[in-house]
């Protein structure tokens, strides 16, 4: 069999697999690869196709979308849609640049997101909505005007009164695909399958229940209006009240183009909706039908797609762990497989419900996630195999063997003292810079603790010895002296800090701080009820509860008194130097000239401020430093003022 036989051979092959996937996706809703897959399999394709100058007649980079479903009523589309040819290189996307400024005389570019949801085209007519259709195959959709109308991001009046035919996305942000998960009796795989289940549904209600979006970026016949750029065709799709995704930017350049390109890269998992590249157009709309269009593309305009975040790939075993409130939970071991430039091996599961709602199995194949540089998700089944078998929990306790006590979804061990990994865990919890900041402890240290000298309370540390800590492998004089004075300034604590290193569950910093800052010293939290503690702003229910429950555990209290009675010396919280912040709340993003975040966080605090996260309606002003990211952006959105460093210094003079 010569060379070209080989390829052709392989060519149909992958044509065979593609139009399998793509029936999956496009018409099931039921994809069993990831994206990233996907496109592995397309692009060598693609290459293939551009090596043997061979194009099969059923190749599926001839078509644009998906075959058109039998259920929903065709309807086919005025203005014809086209994909979008996609680069993969800095190589092939200077390519466009050059060929574009070679066509138009002082060429910009217009960049903007590439939404990873369903392409959906709605029609207004004297400034009604009339229709929505899905893209199809570009030339024939699907009517989905009812299920479309239950989506509070389009519009159903506008002040435009020409008529109108746009192109967007419709979308399932990440927040309302994570709200919708926590009750559903099938949880979603991702936010682009919940978009695209939705649309194709024939119960608009089913729609309602999701909580779309739409946003728009593309403005395909307007009656009575021409349109000099893309940037005015943003203009107007804002001033007439549809969503755009709150990114825009025109450049001259490519290497301005990558410059945003890459930190739109580096943020992208901070936003609220899935997007999988960039889409870069040329500004100037007159001499786009000059430049055309090949069979499926435009010329004048590229997508660059970013590295896919989501694979499928083996679940070989799960392991159950215990934390250090005794809470087990089980974490998957995988096939490895390359994930965001890392070799992925383990990913969380929450717990036995958890796994029961995304139908996962040992030995399966299942759709994983890493988003935010953190251990990667199972986000739910790809595939299930002939020896496929079920996830058991455990009854004991994977470490000590004690018998597991069942709290709703969880399951705990009690064996407080005796269970090596939780006291280990705890242990290095209390330890750490946040909590009482005790140098030279690592996990690997209190493991030896824990081993040699017997050590099982916060307090046994502060018994430690000298000759205790030289008779211990690798501990030199000096090193065992650094210890035990290290320990010693450990003694006076914020009380804050102190909140934090008992380690009560789910109680991170931020709720330490909140909760010194009402109480002010240990007797009026330890005696505070639900009620007092519930009231506090940020902080709900179940970590209320999980602070009260806390302050009536005996063996808490006993230990709190050894704590004192060794010397530890709670910093009584101090009121805040000044008024002069009281009531606003600032969220902090990027780097600062002058302060890190802690600082500029205490130095707010301390003037009567607040500090929070994430920016809301409720934020007062974005305090904003060097290369912030989506929180600047979301700012933006919602009409929150940005201030500057000096800004903030100003206020308090």
């Amino acid at each position: 069999m010569s060379d070209l036989d080989k390829k052709l051979e392989r060519m149909k092959k992958l044509v065979d697999e593609v139009l399998f996937h793509n029936k999956n996706y496009y018409e099931l809703d039921n994809p069993t690869i990831s994206d990233k897959e996907y496109d592995k399999l397309y692009y060598e394709l693609v290459d293939l196709e551009k090596e043997t100058g061979v194009i099969l007649p059923n190749s599926p980079t001839q078509r644009v979308g998906g075959d058109v479903l039998d259920k929903f009523v065709k309807k086919r589309h005025e203005v014809r849609l086209y994909s979008m040819n996609k680069v993969r290189s800095d190589e092939e996307l200077s390519d466009f640049f050059a060929d574009m400024q070679k066509a138009v005389k002082d060429a910009s570019f217009a960049v903007e997101y590439k939404f990873d949801g369903l392409t959906i085209v709605t029609e207004y007519q004297n400034g009604k909505f009339v229709s929505a259709t899905t893209r199809g195959n570009g030339e024939i959709g699907e009517d989905v005007t009812e299920q479309v109308k239950t989506i509070k991001s389009v519009p159903l009046e506008i002040p435009f009164k020409g008529r109108l035919i746009l192109q967007g996305e419709g979308m399932m942000t990440n927040s309302a695909f994570k709200k919708y998960n926590k009750t559903a009796s099938e949880p979603l795989k991702n936010p682009r399958n919940g978009v695209a289940g939705a649309i194709r549904n024939l119960d608009p209600k089913e729609t309602a229940r999701r909580n779309l979006d739409y946003f728009c970026y593309a403005i395909l016949l307007c009656e009575g209006k021409k349109f000099a750029s893309q940037q005015d065709m943003h203009n107007f799709l804002a001033e007439n009240g549809f969503k755009t995704g709150d990114f825009f930017e025109i450049v001259k350049t490519k290497d301005e183009a990558m410059k945003i390109i890459n930190h739109i890269d580096e943020v992208k998992n901070k936003l609220d909706v899935m997007i999988d590249g960039v889409v870069i157009k040329l500004n100037q709309v007159a001499p786009r039908e000059e430049i055309g269009y090949t069979n499926k593309f435009p010329k004048w305009a590229v997508a660059y797609k970013f590295e896919a975040e989501e694979v499928s790939t083996l679940l070989k075993d799960v392991v159950w762990q215990v934390g250090r409130t005794g809470k087990v939970s089980p974490t998957a071991i995988l096939e490895p497989v390359e994930l965001a430039g890392a070799t992925i091996q383990r990913a969380t599961l929450n717990n036995i419900e958890d796994i029961r709602k995304k139908n996962v199995y040992l030995n399966s194949r299942v759709f994983i996630r890493r988003s935010n540089e953190v251990i990667p998700e199972v986000l739910g089944l790809a595939e299930k195999l002939e020896n496929s078998k079920e996830i058991d929990e455990p009854n004991f306790c994977p470490c000590c063997g004690e018998k597991l006590v069942k709290k709703g979804p969880l399951v705990f061990c009690t064996n407080y003292y005796g269970c090596k990994q939780q006291v280990v865990a705890r242990l290095t919890h209390f330890c750490s810079r946040e909590a009482f900041d005790i140098e030279g402890l690592s996990e690997k240290t209190i493991i030896q603790f824990y081993d040699d000298l017997n050590l099982r309370h916060y307090s046994d540390l502060y018994h430690l010895t000298k000759q205790q800590l030289v008779g211990l492998e690798k501990f030199a004089d000096k090193k065992a002296q650094n210890v035990l004075d290290s320990l010693e300034r450990s003694k006076n604590i914020d009380f804050s800090r102190f909140i934090f290193a008992l380690g009560i569950s789910e109680v991170g910093t931020k709720t330490a701080k909140d909760l010194a800052k009402t109480f002010k010293d240990l007797s009026s939290l330890q005696s505070a009820n639900f009620e007092q503690v519930d009231g506090i702003e940020d902080i709900g229910e179940v970590i209320a509860q999980n602070i009260v429950d806390y302050f009536e555990n005996e063996n808490n209290l006993k230990e709190i008194e050894r704590l004192l009675s060794v010397g530890v010396k709670i910093q009584k919280q101090q009121n805040a130097q000044s008024d002069k912040l009281e009531g606003l709340t600032f969220v902090l993003t990027g780097t600062l000239p002058n302060y890190s975040r802690p600082e500029m966080t205490k130095l707010i605090e301390e003037n009567g401020g607040k500090t929070s996260s994430s920016v809301s309606k409720n934020t007062t002003f974005v305090l904003a430093g060097e290369e912030a990211g989506s929180k600047l952006e979301k700012a933006k959105t919602l009409g929150v003022e940005i201030i500057s460093e000096s800004d903030i210094l100003k206020m308090l003079e």
